[in-house]
């Protein structure tokens, strides 16, 4: 491979610019390194702006301190902008279940993933979404998500009366730098899971720059620029820069769900809240679940100076947070617990470049191994945080929005939200959680159409796979039958 090193006055036009945003630091040991190391770097930094990247740190750094003066005014959002399928009427389920199926049928529906964490604290190196939680079947989170799409294409096209195979939805799962190439292997390996290979888009979430705790960018190497995603924020400037919005514009795509893969009940393309969504008209919505309880630790969707926004338990007073309902005693007032499981159409995302920059960076203060610039570029691992890495968050968009531009959409909990987040054993969001929710969901399925299930001792429920039925329907044939299968 012929390695084409940047020209002289390349060069020196990228280090001029670094070195009048005080970032010349980078270039210490440039004239040291290979030619592919020269390459590699001088792209890795041509890839930035420097004087963004310190004007988004001094900001997340120091915050304007009007914000933080001025009072908040905090309300759970209007009747208007919400609805619960726990007190919703059948009818107006039905209607938005049937109107979110047409919608796939005419491949209107796209749907985006955040498949960017590897599965470290569940003690694998490999992607979240590789992970098998213990099912009967072994499937992993990516295979049970992917068979979730399968199975509302063919419903859609059951309904609509047209072949199976005229019905896409097409499944765009956002990665990082780490979890890219392992994802695109196990995706080929397990053959799509059934989907066709041009309907999964896999494209890389944007990194930034890590900085040290006196603004300067770090280096990770001698040649490389130590760098972290740029949370799940940056999902709005990946389908941009990927591609991606171009794509679903050319499909004819109209309403996108984007949720995280470590959910394991997570209902993809639901049709009733695709329905719910379009039918109320707005740029976003948003999927949350009852809060346990007021001291349960979870950001919460609420009106914040009468706008949406998510806070942070911390941020409401403890006696405020356990206000109840003046006509619901024992519901919270402040209960719509953020899944982030989000509603999106296309019109508003065709406007991403218009606001994208404009969305805060949040600060993560780290222990970033660096190459020590007095010291011939050795690696330092630190004791303690020595910089900072910038974020944004999905939901730091919602403020842009009036309230008539957004909605939200109450589910059960027991029904689609199961997030895997720790290790094995301990008890909560960890893979027994998450198999023991699955299992259930499927006992309660088929007891619910009729069946007799006679469970061995240890076993919670029964695996019904998404092939055969998506959110509990299909299942009439197994009434007055005797179910003794761990997975059916």
């Amino acid at each position: 491979m012929t390695i084409t090193e940047p020209t002289p006055e390349q060069l020196a036009a990228l280090k001029s610019k670094y070195e009048a945003a005080g970032q010349g630091q980078v270039f210490t040991f440039y004239d040291s390194l290979s030619s592919e190391e020269k390459t590699a770097l001088y792209k890795q930094l041509a890839a930035f702006d420097p004087d963004y990247i310190n004007a988004i740190a001094a900001k997340a750094l120091a915050p304007p301190a009007n914000d933080a003066a001025k009072p908040s005014s905090l309300e759970p959002l209007p009747d208007s902008a919400r609805a619960s399928i726990l007190d919703s009427s059948p009818d107006d389920i039905a209607r938005w279940y049937g109107q979110g199926l047409d919608l796939i049928a005419a491949n209107k529906v796209g749907v985006v993933l955040m498949a960017g964490g590897q599965g470290t604290r569940l003690g694998s190196s490999a992607p979240k979404g590789c992970f098998d939680i213990g099912l009967p079947s072994s499937k992993s989170l990516f295979q049970i998500q992917a068979e979730r799409i399968r199975k509302i294409e063919e419903l859609a096209a059951a309904k609509a009366g047209v072949p199976a195979a005229s019905v896409s939805v097409p499944w765009y799962v956002m990665t990082s730098g780490p979890t890219r190439g392992p994802t695109e292997a196990f995706f080929r390996e397990k053959q799509y899971f059934g989907l066709r290979p041009d309907n999964v888009f896999i494209f890389e979430q944007g990194v930034l720059p890590c900085i040290s705790n006196d603004g300067k960018i770090l280096l990770e190497s001698r040649g490389r620029v130590a760098v972290a995603p740029d949370g799940n924020g940056g999902i709005y400037n990946a389908l941009v820069a990927s591609g991606v919005l171009d794509d679903m514009k050319r499909r004819g795509v109209e309403h996108v769900h984007a949720y995280c893969v470590d959910n394991c009940l997570v209902r993809v393309a639901d049709p009733v809240f695709i329905g719910f969504s379009a039918a109320a008209g707005v740029d976003i919505a948003t999927k949350v679940v009852r809060k346990r309880n007021a001291a349960e630790s979870v950001g919460l969707i609420v009106a914040k100076n009468g706008r949406p926004d998510v806070v942070e338990y911390s941020e409401i007073d403890p006696a405020v947070a356990a206000e109840e309902e003046p006509d619901q005693p024992g519901v919270l007032r402040f209960r719509a617990a953020n899944i982030v499981n989000h509603y999106y159409s296309v019109a508003f995302l065709a406007t991403i470049p218009q606001w994208a920059k404009s969305l805060p960076h949040h600060v993560a203060r780290k222990k970033i191994p660096y190459a020590d610039l007095d010291n011939g570029g050795e690696t330092v691992k630190p004791a303690k945080p020595n910089g900072i890495k910038l974020e944004q968050f999905v939901f730091d968009v919602f403020p842009q929005l009036e309230l008539s531009r957004f909605a939200c959409l109450e589910v059960r909990r027991e029904d689609e939200f199961s997030p895997l987040k720790n290790a094995r054993g301990t008890g909560e969001d960890d893979p027994d959680t998450s198999r023991k929710d699955i299992l259930e969901q499927g006992l309660r399925w088929l007891q619910a159409a009729g069946a007799e299930v006679q469970l061995a001792e240890g076993q919670p429920g029964v695996e019904v796979s998404p092939l055969l039925s998506y959110g509990g329907e299909g299942l009439e044939k197994y009434k007055g039958q005797t179910i003794t299968s761990a997975a059916l």
